[in-house]
């Protein structure tokens, strides 16, 4: 929140001709079964993290409306896709599978996401950089919510890997059951529809880490193996504290 404000008090200085802010579609909280949000939804954030993006949403649309910074606000579901950082799911579950690993799995394991390939999103940036009107929130989503035990067994069978793997730890807290975007209004304003198919994300994304292993092994090593000997390996004695 902070560190947003920092930069919206440096746009407006500077006159940016235009800022996009990244925000998540944890603001609105756990979406009942069905349901989607809008972005005339009211903001419920259960999760200190989620507090934190909503009040820097709030800082967004209020320098945009006091001062008149040309500021966006866009709103995404889960992204995945090449490089993204060993600590998500997916490219943890990549990971730990090629080396026969436990695959850690938060709870039962049927929390919803919604899944959109990173570069359906990167357009989504670019179009609301090019189109976008000032002052405006845009939910971006693939409108497929998917339980995260789906995900996990579907990594598993394209690796040629048992369910086996699979391990059940104890659930993160305060961890939303199911988040859904109405993703409409980008896609009629802007004209913005997602392209990769989450099969095809999958495979391509699976494809690129199984291409990359000295990006993977950086990319765990030094403060990671801390980071993830604290929230698996330990995690009952990390819970504890």
């Amino acid at each position: 929140m902070a560190g947003t404000q920092c930069l919206l008090a440096a746009a407006r200085a500077a006159k940016l001709p235009r800022f996009i802010h990244i925000s998540t579609d944890e603001v609105y909280g756990s979406a009942p079964a069905g349901a989607s949000f809008s972005e005339e939804t009211i903001l419920d954030p259960r999760s200190p993290y989620a507090a934190s993006k909503a009040s820097a949403d709030h800082f967004v649309s209020a320098y945009a409306n006091t001062y008149g910074v040309s500021a966006i606000i866009l709103r995404c579901t889960n992204n995945y896709g090449p490089f993204q950082f060993p600590e998500k799911l997916v490219p943890l579950m990549i990971a730990n599978a090629q080396e026969n690993k436990a695959l850690p799995i938060y709870g039962d394991g049927m929390q919803e996401r919604d899944w959109l390939f990173v570069e359906d999103y990167c357009r989504a940036i670019l179009l609301a950089l090019e189109k976008g009107r000032p002052g405006e929130v845009y939910n971006v989503s693939a409108g497929a919510p998917q339980p995260n035990l789906k995900i996990v067994k579907t990594i598993l069978e394209h690796l040629g890997k048992p369910e086996t793997l699979m391990q059940y730890v104890k659930d993160r807290p305060g961890h939303d059951r199911r988040y859904a975007l109405d993703s409409s209004k980008i896609q009629r304003q802007l004209g913005w529809q997602p392209q990769v198919l989450f099969e095809d994300g999958i495979r391509r994304t699976i494809d690129w880490y199984r291409s990359n292993p000295s990006w993977l092994e950086h990319a765990r090593s030094g403060e990671y193996r801390n980071y993830y000997h604290r929230h698996y390996t330990n995690r009952s004695e990390t819970f504890s504290r």
